[in-house]
């Protein structure tokens, strides 16, 4: 595994890969907080030793998430502040990279340090700049724009871009309409990017269109892995297997009802996964119905209609790390969920923002889907983003675990970074 983008255990494999001895921090660690990291960096990416990075100035001291809820035994703080705030992807020494909603990708110093400090890292002429990952495999940042994927050549330590970012990869090339968001995950030698559709339901003349694309580093050889997934925003590769799964916002509007939306594990099906959007959609029941459908596959976890997955991180196992999360949450699926637009007939949005927790022994749910009951599968883990009254305090988008095991949550409504520890 040789990308920083979900979970502890991807960041010790990248590092063990490019030379280095495990998970690390160049920066000050918190006060009163074990060190869990050694002192050496990957070799292919570290910066030499003269001239030295310019010290970032401290920010302001994290802040009580008070409207928020987590469980017993946590804390939530909120960090810093992004604008627009998406998805997010950590390097290993603890600086977080931040995705937007605008032009830029941001970075924050120090984020699991006392006093982070946010500042714009690279900004692109294509916006949405949603999507971000770290590949330590070719010191490499990735940035995922509504038209195209863009790499940066990467020096842990480095506070702004130190080149001006290449195009290699380009999408949605006859325009945008629905779903600009490009989500990007990297898997050993594979670069993953999620295309949403143009629409709500139609049939599709941009064959990049409602597609996960994987390519090489290098962005060549481009081709579909997964075809008629409505929206996958939510992309995250296990660290234990390498494998890429991801979360789909499903259909709206529909006469007969409307479908779960899911979290599957795209690349463990052996050819193109095809989800069926959207004719063959599920309607709270099984995916293969009727002859034009037997080639579509069921999705291993499902959520309510409207929950819209945007972001996803894997919790590796066998942390011992200095924030590290009980031993329940080791191996699972931290998911964060945006929340419906759709409201009952009182006015109050049907699917509330949250960020839910679901449980794996390496790529499998230990509860089956339950294709009468979505609600199975999963546990609530931080919630209060909306009100009794349908107010909302915000919504959460990405989500990452930290070299050091606490969880980060972005919030593009507030744009507010919340950090997560026992």
């Amino acid at each position: 595994m040789m990308a920083v983008r979900h979970g502890l255990l991807s960041v010790a494999f990248a590092l063990a890969a490019c030379g280095g001895g495990g998970s690390t921090s160049a920066k000050a660690q918190p006060t009163n907080a074990p060190s869990s990291a050694p002192s050496t960096m990957p070799a292919g990416c570290v910066r030499a030793s003269s001239p030295a990075p310019t010290p970032t100035p401290p920010g302001p001291p994290p802040q009580t998430a008070s409207d928020l809820t987590v469980p017993a035994g946590f804390q939530i703080q909120i960090i810093g502040n992004v604008p627009g705030a998406r998805e997010l992807a950590f390097a290993p020494n603890g600086d977080l990279f931040v995705g937007t909603g605008g032009s830029s990708v941001y970075l924050i110093a120090n984020a699991e340090g006392q006093a982070a400090y946010s500042h714009v890292f690279s900004s692109f002429g294509d916006s949405p700049a949603a999507g971000v990952a770290v590949s330590l495999q070719n010191c490499t940042v990735y940035v995922g724009t509504q038209f195209g994927l863009y790499r940066i050549p990467y020096t842990i330590g480095d506070q702004t871009a130190r080149a001006t970012p290449v195009k290699i990869a380009s999408f949605r090339p006859g325009g945008s309409a629905d779903h600009s968001t490009t989500t990007v995950a990297i898997a050993g030698n594979s670069l993953y990017a999620s295309v949403g559709s143009s629409c709500n339901a139609c049939t599709e003349a941009d064959p990049t269109r409602a597609t996960i694309q994987r390519m090489n580093l290098d962005g060549s050889g481009m081709t579909a892995r997964a075809i008629h997934i409505r929206n996958a925003i939510a992309l995250a590769v296990n660290p234990s297997s390498g494998t890429l799964w991801a979360g789909d916002a499903g259909q709206d509007t529909l006469p007969q009802g409307h479908p779960y939306e899911f979290f599957d594990a795209v690349t463990l099906h052996a050819s193109v996964a095809d989800y069926g959007w959207p004719s063959c959609e599920e309607n709270h029941i099984a995916y293969a119905r009727g002859a034009n459908c037997t080639n579509t596959v069921a999705p291993l976890v499902v959520f309510p209609a409207y929950e819209t997955p945007i972001g996803a991180a894997f919790y590796a196992t066998g942390s011992n790390a200095a924030y590290a999360f009980p031993a329940q949450y080791r191996g699972g699926a931290f998911i964060a969920m945006h929340g419906s637009w759709h409201t009952n007939g009182s006015g109050i949005p049907v699917a509330p923002p949250r960020v839910v927790f679901v449980p794996l022994a390496g790529d499998a749910p230990p509860i089956a889907v339950n294709w009468l009951d979505p609600t199975r599968q999963w546990s609530e883990f931080v919630t209060g983003f909306q009100r009794a009254d349908g107010s909302r305090t915000g919504r959460p988008t990405g989500v990452e675990v930290g070299p050091m095991g606490d969880v980060f949550v972005a919030d593009d409504q507030t744009g507010a970074i919340y950090r997560i520890r026992p």
